[in-house]
């Protein structure tokens, strides 16, 4: 299984790595479409539809992340739509792990299809616009939410059960605990803090995420970060309650050793977003 985990992630890189570093943002624009549509491929299947049925919602996300790029939305400013979809993030999640598992499927299926394929078009935008920022400031974003899973994968295997007895969401995701959470946001402080401060000492061309929210002050830099890292495990958490819903373990097998695409771009379904409304206002 390792092994595998480790070719499929070096196969990944060797598809991103020169996408994302090349010098004009389409070839990334491409590519990350492809893994939107695997991806709204998998919400479809695990929300009760067919194959066919299924295909067909990963074509709606091409079309719908195609109407974006063709509207010319990846080099607008967006304030007001990612204000909105920010705060439907924080509402609506928060009613969806509230209601717990067994509400889910009584949802309407159109009203679950949209809101995924909707999150996951979205995403698309806000990471192209990311992108066209600048590979710095898209970096800094993915890399929050990599340093909170990491952070929190650590600290939860070592402290787990230590300071608080209660499980983080036991009928959704068992593994997870508070220790876990409150070491990824501590991953996520040292990092912000390190990359903005490597962004002044050397003058980067294109700033991180973390230099124009810090011009803000530090304060609103500490609760910008501990609140992404917040959003992050409930991204992480929605797909486990859809995943736990549909009764399957992963979302598909398309990546080998990893299960499907939404397992591993879970935690960037509500960050991207809500990354770009904290850049804009």
């Amino acid at each position: 299984m390792l092994k595998q985990r480790v070719i499929t992630a070096l196969l990944l890189l060797l598809l991103l790595l020169p996408a994302l570093f090349y010098q004009k943002p389409e070839p990334f624009y491409v590519l990350t479409l492809v893994f939107i549509a695997a991806a709204g491929w998998e919400w479809a299947r695990m929300n009760g539809l067919g194959m066919a049925a299924s295909l067909a919602a990963g074509w709606v996300c091409i079309l719908g992340c195609s109407g974006f790029w063709w509207a010319g939305l990846l080099s607008q400013a967006l304030p007001r739509l990612w204000l909105i979809v920010g705060c439907a993030w924080v509402l609506l999640s928060a009613w969806a792990l509230r209601s717990g598992v067994a509400a889910w499927a009584s949802y309407p299926r159109p009203l679950r299809l949209v809101l995924g394929l909707g999150a996951l078009c979205l995403t698309w935008l806000a990471m192209g616009q990311a992108r066209l920022i600048g590979t710095n400031f898209l970096l800094s974003i993915l890399a929050l939410v990599w340093a909170a899973d990491i952070g929190a994968y650590f600290s939860g295997r070592a402290l787990g059960g230590r300071f608080t007895r209660s499980k983080l969401a036991v009928s959704i995701s068992p593994g997870k605990s508070w220790e876990g959470v409150w070491g990824g946001m501590f991953g996520v402080v040292v990092l912000a803090f390190g990359w903005r401060w490597v962004d002044l000492t050397y003058a980067t061309t294109v700033p991180s995420w973390y230099t124009h929210i810090g011009a803000r002050g530090f304060v609103y830099l500490l609760i910008a970060v501990i609140f992404m890292a917040a959003m992050s495990v409930v991204g992480d958490l929605i797909e486990s309650l859809v995943k736990r819903s549909a009764g399957v373990k992963d979302s598909s097998a398309l990546l080998p050793g990893h299960g499907g695409v939404l397992d591993r771009v879970d935690a960037i379904l509500p960050t991207l977003p809500l990354a770009m409304m904290l850049y804009s206002y």
